[in-house]
């Protein structure tokens, strides 16, 4: 006999805020010693929160009353806020927002890699509203709500929230929410458009519109006049990732372009390339990326998990080779055409799977002199041990993840290099996500 679900309190429950989660919520304990992990609270206060869910170790709330508000406590910009799951931090100040990101991820390196760097970098900030240039925003037509919903999704469940705007998406598209919802709402295929991909270049922007169903003339006429009036490249998807095709503007390339000034680059992408979605973020990255490495004009420089190019462009602007690895044959297409567009020769690039680690064979037995890596969210694990093996005398780590940065700097530190400096880099601002950057030296 299956156990029943307990009943949530119906009533909130008082608890005291003693610290940070890594997902940015404030964590208590109730009267029973039960861990709650509590939305809207910063540590410090003492809240009356409505229990959302219960699991065996711990349980999820929201502070709905706040006393002894915290001096970090600001009042949040959107209205949606405590619905919408886009956001998690507009309640804290930003700079306590960037000292909670750092303090996190010192704890995890000396958690998951028991090191700590030889110093801190200055955190990389740049405007907290309207920096995202790329999103999915999640569609659903529900008549009771009085049709079409465009968004993000609401905290503790898969509904679509119910938003008029978004204050932390570029202003093209964070302002057009309720024009977004009002287009699908006339469109015959409202009810088999679950998704809106959104895309926005340094001169343009592009919507991709995923459909269940053929659209018919009317419905695609509709879009391509949406993308006329607010200056929107228009795509469509009518199945997997491969089926992507402009209908609006017609002609002219597939292409959005965002520029490294530092450097003097335009990068070209696809609407649906990997690209960083805080462009402001990226041109700082970039240019510490690369004065951390301190390439030298006689220096072969390796650039890991290289996507379409973002670092190894800038890289050949100083080295003297630089050689790209990516998982994705297209990406090392974007590579090539983006080095021709910027009159670049002295690069290559290789597409290999780097979860598996290093395939020297790819680029010859020459050694490397210094390495930049930017994988996912799982990290480099295999690749650094084969990093152990090649020797370069300096890596720059570029990191969405503090844990996974954490335990591959523990495998580095036990093969010989010292962690010389990190710091965090703020792409998502009112997010619990850290990104970073750290630099390893041959002791």
């Amino acid at each position: 006999m299956s156990r029943k679900r307990s009943r949530l309190p119906t009533e909130p429950v008082r608890l005291t805020i003693d610290d940070w989660s890594h997902e940015g919520r404030g964590v208590a304990r109730n009267a029973e010693g039960k861990t709650v992990f509590v939305d809207n609270a910063i540590p410090g206060e003492s809240v009356d929160a409505r229990i959302k869910h219960r699991q065996k170790n711990f349980d999820t709330a929201v502070a709905e009353t706040v006393f002894d508000a915290s001096p970090d406590r600001v009042e949040p910009r959107c209205e949606h806020f405590l619905v919408c799951g886009g956001c998690a931090l507009q309640h804290v100040g930003e700079d306590r927002q960037i000292a909670l990101k750092q303090s996190l991820l010192e704890r995890q390196f000396l958690h998951f890699g028991g090191v700590a760097p030889e110093c801190w970098l200055p955190p990389m900030t740049g405007s907290p509203w309207g920096y995202r240039r790329k999103a999915r925003l999640a569609v659903k037509h529900v008549a009771r709500k009085g049709g079409v919903l465009v968004g993000f999704r609401e905290r503790y469940s898969h509904f679509v929230a119910e938003i008029e705007r978004c204050h932390v998406l570029h202003p093209q598209v964070g302002m057009a929410i309720g024009a977004l919802k009002e287009l699908i709402q006339g469109m015959v295929a409202r009810q088999h458009i679950p998704q809106i991909e959104v895309a926005v270049g340094d001169r343009g922007a592009a919507l991709i519109f995923r459909h269940l169903i053929p659209l018919s003339k009317q419905d695609t006429e509709t879009l391509m006049d949406f993308g006329q009036a607010h200056g929107f490249d228009i795509y469509l998807q009518p199945k997997g990732p491969e089926t992507v095709h402009k209908v609006w503007p017609q002609g002219g390339e597939d292409r959005l372009f965002y520029e490294l000034p530092d450097f003097s680059l335009e990068m070209a992408f696809h609407p649906t390339d990997f690209t960083q979605v805080n462009h402001d973020i990226n041109r700082q990255m970039t240019r510490r990326a690369i004065e951390l490495l301190d390439v030298q004009k006689d220096e072969r420089v390796l650039d890991l998990f290289c996507g379409l190019g973002n670092f190894s462009l800038p890289l050949a602007t100083r080295a003297a080779e630089v050689i790209g690895i990516e998982g994705s044959q297209a990406m090392v297409e974007r590579g090539y055409e983006n080095a021709r567009r910027n009159n670049l020769s002295n690069l290559r690039f290789f597409a290999a799977d780097l979860s598996l680690g290093l395939a020297q064979d790819l680029w010859g037995a020459t050694p490397v002199d210094k390495v930049l890596i930017d994988p996912p969210r799982t990290g480099a694990l295999e690749v650094c041990r084969d990093l152990l093996k090649l020797r370069p005398r300096k890596i720059v780590y570029v990191s969405c993840n503090p844990s996974t940065l954490a335990r591959d700097a523990g495998i580095l530190a036990e093969g010989g290099y010292k962690l010389s400096a990190a710091g965090v880099m703020d792409m998502f601002p009112h997010t619990s996500h850290v990104e970073s950057m750290a630099v390893f030296d041959m002791r």
